[in-house]
């Protein structure tokens, strides 16, 4: 078989004739045990004068085929993985890993289109988890050597392509121990003294390009995979020289607060950068978008790692004090400042929003972080956390249409790592257990203010979304409430007043709350002759008919 054969083979896959599609769809199935195969797919997928299609077919062909053929695959148990009827699986021979090496980078920089760009990437590191840093040392000064030219414009899609596979690179490190991570050390070594400038390049206020903000992404997504657990320079034997000089890292630290402070204006505003888009999820994919991400995630890592002395490991204490005291509150203002997009009218995608409350959230604990956040903590509470514990219009679209999808999301697992609903709640609860002097009193009166507006408000005039909200921060302090006696008391008439009657509300999501508040607070004692335990089972029992 040629290149031009297996062009042929790959379009006649997707012919709507059988006789055509069936022998070309045996014969792909069958390339694994082609010599050359995988050279003449990656040509294939790398002409730009092919179909997209065929180009993406070949694509996905060549990387199943490198990560089921290029090793001998291996169970946990040590027992050979892939066998059929005792017949080890082919592996590619050494000539065919040799092209594929060299001729994937030079197809991977000069790749345009992104699923056939974020395939070939992803052969890249299924290939560099085997063969880098012994077999493939070129891979690194190559990468960097085009990195370099960054000053070029002609050169931004090959640049950023180039990042995008450094990036798969330091992934292969980011969970490993100290003592693994010798390569990772030496690539941070040689590529941060050009990721620096670049990035501060890139995040400059007047920098406004898309391709700018594709570039920034993967550097910060390089930074994150390189710092998320350990401080990049140290093994086993030697602590990272961040340790020894905290301050080396304050350019990174800038760079964070620079790409977390640019301000994204609508597209009709007519103002930089343009172009974004109208749709939410059109603009949680935009690259200036997962800037933000990415900088607020780090932010929230460092901080978790770093920002607490009293938590951190013993060999980091001295980091942690730094960054505790110059770096924590600087952050603090960028956080706020994203939060308050919302308040005013401005947008802000859920994972920016969930990723700055949980660096909040962080910050309550710490006392120089807290002394700047106690004068906001109105703003915070009433402004911030509140309306992002209410229901949205699409969540209550959900509940109508699917209701079971809404009970799933409610109470995913999962969902304290990306709902900023679930992250807004932690905030709430954690003002009430470590800062309550400054937090319960007013927020509880705040919640009994939106529930008895809502009970003494026509019919026409009630705000459901607003009591659900009140009745959700208040069954999420639960525990706290009914652990106090001086509010334990006043709970059993919290249910019969604001409770009870939504066990029959004409507003679905209200029943709903209703059963989860029962839940929330089964374990209270109930004052009165029995009558009102007895009135709610029957109200439980009714609503299984719901």
């Amino acid at each position: 078989m040629d290149v031009e054969a297996l062009h042929v083979t790959l379009q006649q896959s997707f012919s709507p004739d059988a006789n055509l599609r069936g022998p070309a769809e045996n014969t792909i199935r069958n390339l694994k045990h082609v010599n050359g195969a995988t050279v003449m797919l990656l040509q294939v997928a790398a002409e730009k004068q092919v179909l997209f299609e065929v180009r993406q077919a070949a694509a996905i062909q060549l990387k199943n085929i490198c990560r089921e053929c290029w090793i001998e695959r291996v169970s946990v148990l040590g027992q050979p993985l892939g066998e059929v009827e005792g017949q080890k699986p082919s592996l590619l021979i050494d000539a065919d890993k040799d092209q594929v090496r060299t001729k994937l980078v030079e197809a991977l920089l000069g790749e345009h289109e992104k699923s056939i760009r974020d395939l070939l990437a992803e052969t890249l590191h299924n290939i560099a988890i085997h063969d880098f840093p012994e077999k493939w040392p070129s891979l690194i000064p190559t990468l960097l050597d085009m990195i370099s030219q960054s000053g070029d414009p002609a050169k931004a899609l090959a640049v950023h392509n180039a990042l995008l596979a450094l990036r798969k690179v330091c992934k292969r490190y980011e969970y490993k121990s100290k003592d693994q991570r010798g390569p990772l050390n030496e690539i941070v070594g040689k590529s941060f003294p050009l990721l620096l400038p670049l990035a501060q390049r890139l995040s400059n206020p007047n920098e406004h390009s898309l391709e700018a903000a594709m570039m920034l992404k993967q550097i910060l997504k390089i930074f994150w995979s390189s710092t998320q657990f350990y401080l990049p320079g140290g093994d086993g034997n030697n602590p990272s020289p961040a340790l020894a000089n905290p301050g080396s890292l304050a350019p990174w630290f800038e760079i964070l607060c620079s790409a977390l402070q640019k301000p994204l204006p609508e597209a009709n505003s007519g103002l930089e950068p343009r172009g974004q888009p109208t749709t939410v999820a059109e603009r949680n994919a935009w690259p200036w978008w997962k800037v933000k991400k990415w900088a607020v995630q780090i932010m929230s890592r460092l901080f978790s790692r770093y920002g607490i002395p009293t938590y951190a490991e013993e060999e980091v204490q001295e980091f942690a004090k730094y960054f505790s005291q110059n770096v924590a509150t600087k952050m603090l203002g960028p956080i706020c400042e994203t939060l308050n997009l919302r308040p005013t009218g401005q947008f802000c995608t859920d994972r920016v929003i969930h990723l700055c409350l949980t660096y909040v959230d962080l910050a309550i604990d710490l006392a120089p972080t807290y002394k700047l956040l106690k004068p906001h903590l109105e703003f915070l509470l009433y402004k911030v956390c509140f309306p992002t514990m209410c229901l949205t219009p699409d969540d209550i679209e959900i509940f109508e249409n699917d209701p079971h999808e809404f009970v799933h999301r409610q109470n995913s697992p999962l969902a304290d790592f990306y709902d900023p609903r679930m992250a807004a709640i932690t905030v709430v609860i954690d003002l009430v257990r470590h800062r309550g002097q400054d937090v319960t009193q007013p927020l509880l009166g705040f919640m009994t203010d939106v529930l008895h507006r809502y009970n003494t408000a026509p019919a026409n005039e009630k705000n459901h979304i607003d009591k659900d909200g009140a009745l959700l921060t208040f069954g999420s302090l639960s525990k706290y409430l009914m652990g106090k006696k001086k509010y334990a008391g006043e709970l059993e008439g919290l249910l019969v007043t604001s409770v009870f009657p939504d066990f029959n509300s004409p507003v679905g999501f209200l029943r709903y709350r209703a059963c989860w508040m029962v839940q929330q607070f089964s374990q209270i004692r109930w004052t009165d002759d029995g009558t009102n335990l007895r009135t709610l089972i029957q109200m439980v029992l009714q609503r299984l008919s719901d």
